[in-house]
């Protein structure tokens, strides 16, 4: 390979932000690709033959709020990446996608003393401050130094390096519940302060480019956003950005849906789509407990949650539309369309059916943040049972694994995703202490 010059994307304090870009054709078949320096470490990625689909890892969640839960629960905090690097080692992956939650970044309240300060300020002070300098460069050198230590984790590096990634932010990769807190403490100088250096620093560290320079990839940045689309032979993969324009309100800005229909048109020809939703859009219906904890006092963090999520009540006129414009598509342009998801801790499989058109959800998630309870479980098993109407000519319904009888898998899990001959997708969720993964084809 021919030699490639570096290019200085970013600067913090004595720390500087490399990037080397370069593209590999496809051959006729499946090659062994290395690069690396003259006289340091070399790498080696595997790249499809040009007929080829794509073997593909989907993980999510790889972290926790609280580290200490790992030596709690007697985990090892990385067992999952050690799993699915084995896996890779003896049948290479060729992408590797991340849905959600790539780091937590939640120990910024406690890590950074300005912002520590800050948060003990009455409510009608807090929103009212500025943000200062200081706030700036301790919460900048707290991202950097943080993705820097997750980017450091043995057994996810060594797939990182290994693996082509293509990642998508949630609220963790800036803060818990970002974008579902109140208008007024959302838009305050201090809240979009962070933001900004939040949102700098995934795309550095996950996208590999400055933000006012994205890849031709983003597709979203005309306004604003990381959406991201793909195209790979007839595999179409599109990664819309929930998270940058959120609010209490929406989900995506009117300007990203003037936009949405426009992007689709872009994977006229494949044969199937898969679309990276970091919220699920296959999921128990939960508006009656969203209703019922804003009367409940000390319950503000789990009415964040519920609110992160596209079932949520109040996007219910949102989650619908998508729906109908997600499913036009595969019905007019015959294509199959896969939404992979992650963020609620737990494996599942589930169906949205409508005129012309059938849309399965595979749920894979964490790979390292650990499972819920079993009472959490139980109580979404049993909210999730029957098929739900959720709009004229169009249900919902939670798939139950054959292997297991239930909706949920509730420990850590990957998901693995190939193509079989006759274009079928095989899903093959790789579970914390099962010997066989539990499998579904679509």
């Amino acid at each position: 390979m021919l030699p490639i010059p570096p290019r200085h994307i970013a600067t913090l304090g004595k720390r500087h932000v490399w990037r080397w870009e370069f593209a590999v054709p496809r051959a006729e078949d499946e090659t062994r690709v290395g690069y690396g320096f003259p006289d340091g470490s070399r790498w080696y990625m595997t790249v499809p033959g040009r007929a080829a689909m794509p073997r593909i890892a989907y993980t999510a969640c790889n972290g926790t709020e609280d580290e200490d839960v790992f030596s709690q629960q007697n985990l090892p905090r990385n067992a999952r990446w050690g799993h699915l690097n084995g896996l890779h080692r003896t049948r290479p992956y060729h992408l590797l996608f991340h849905g959600g939650d790539q780091l937590y970044a939640d120990a910024l309240w406690k890590d950074c003393p300005s912002l520590k300060a800050w948060q003990a300020l009455p409510a009608r002070d807090a929103v009212a401050a500025p943000f200062t300098s200081a706030m700036a460069e301790e919460a900048e050198a707290f991202y950097f130094d943080l993705y820097c230590h997750q980017w450091s984790q043995a057994e996810a590096a060594a797939l990182l390096c290994t693996v082509p990634s293509i990642m998508m932010w949630d609220d963790h990769d800036i803060f818990d519940g970002w974008g579902s807190h109140p208008d007024e403490r959302r838009t305050c100088p201090v809240f979009q302060g962070i933001f900004e250096i939040a949102r700098r620093s995934f795309s550095l560290f996950q996208l590999g480019c400055a933000p006012d320079d994205p890849a031709d990839c983003i597709w979203g940045a005309s306004v604003g956003t990381f959406t991201q689309g793909f195209k790979i032979g007839d595999l179409g993969i599109f990664v819309p950005d929930l998270r940058t324009e959120r609010t209490q309100a929406r989900v995506m800005s009117e300007e990203t849906w003037t936009e949405l229909p426009g992007w689709l048109e872009r994977f006229d020809g494949c044969r199937h789509v898969l679309l990276m939703s970091s919220v699920p859009m296959v999921f128990a219906n939960l508006h009656a407990v969203e209703r019922l904890i804003n009367f409940w006092p000390g319950t503000a963090s789990m009415e964040d949650d519920l609110r992160d999520q596209w079932r949520s009540y109040v996007h219910e006129k949102e989650y619908l539309r998508f729906i109908r414009l997600l499913g036009g598509m595969s019905r007019d342009r015959q294509l199959r369309l896969t939404v992979l998801s992650g963020e609620i801790h737990l494996g599942a499989c589930g169906v949205i059916r409508g005129a012309g058109f059938e849309m399965w959800q595979l749920t894979s998630s964490g790979i390292v943040h650990p499972a819920p309870s079993k009472f959490y479980a139980d109580v979404l098993e049993r909210l999730s049972r029957g098929t739900e109407t959720i709009a004229t000519d169009t249900t919902l319904e939670m798939v139950p694994f054959e292997e297991t009888g239930r909706r949920y898998i509730r420990a850590r899990n990957w998901l693995e995703l190939t193509f079989d001959e006759a274009g079928h997708l095989n899903a093959h969720w790789q579970v914390e202490g099962e010997k066989e993964p539990l499998m579904r084809i679509i």
